[in-house]
């Protein structure tokens, strides 16, 4: 099973507005922290373009990296449901990936954070970009926030499915095609366990 991390399995708001409003009075320059993180999902240098000059970013991006893991990680913590979540993919002898635009470092600091493990975690990653991860896995789902992680699961191969923990609603996400769409991951549980006894079911019969 794989899953996003920011808004799907951490809520990593209140650490990445602190961080850009970090950023912003270290450089000088005005950026609304609590704006950037309720864009969470395309890669930090898509957000910073938002903010600075294209010849900017890349010395805007490696301070963001550098004092990520002091700022962000303290102020995270997991979503509701995520722990369960994957207790429920572990219990049912499940591996899990964690797919995610966050740099591998501090995809795996948060997870930490939270008291979360994953077999894999590979970061810097987005959108369709994730679905080789996810092949090479073997995820027969993605889980995420984001209309960019529908692409992600159909690269991959693997069923979407869709939180509305992140910047979409539940209708937006099915109307861009999501094959399952909870309210948030307290949900998932359930629906795991009933997918997987389809699944199961279906491969008995046919065997």
């Amino acid at each position: 099973m794989g899953f996003d991390l920011d808004l799907t399995l951490a809520d990593t708001r209140d650490g990445i507005a602190a961080v850009y409003d970090a950023l912003s009075e270290r450089l000088g320059v005005f950026i609304d922290g609590s704006v950037a993180a309720s864009r969470l999902g395309p890669p930090l240098e898509v957000e910073l373009a938002h903010w600075l000059p294209p010849e900017e970013i890349p010395e805007a991006a490696a301070l963001y990296r550098s004092v990520y893991a002091d700022i962000a990680v303290p102020a995270t913590t997991a979503m509701p449901g995520a722990a369960e979540a994957v207790e429920a993919v572990r219990r049912a002898g499940g591996g899990v990936i964690v797919v995610t635009g966050k740099n591998v470092a501090d995809a795996r600091r948060t997870l930490g954070a939270i008291g979360l493990e994953a077999d894999e975690v590979v970061g810097s990653v987005f959108g369709a970009d994730k679905g080789a991860a996810l092949a090479d896995f073997g995820a027969a789902a993605y889980v995420g926030d984001h209309v960019a992680d529908i692409a992600a699961a159909r690269a991959g191969a693997a069923l979407s499915v869709t939180v509305a923990t992140g910047p979409y609603t539940a209708d937006q996400l099915r109307d861009h095609g999501a094959d399952v769409v909870l309210a948030d991951l307290t949900g998932f549980a359930e629906w795991y366990d009933a997918w997987r006894f389809r699944e199961i079911g279906a491969v008995s019969t046919v065997t």
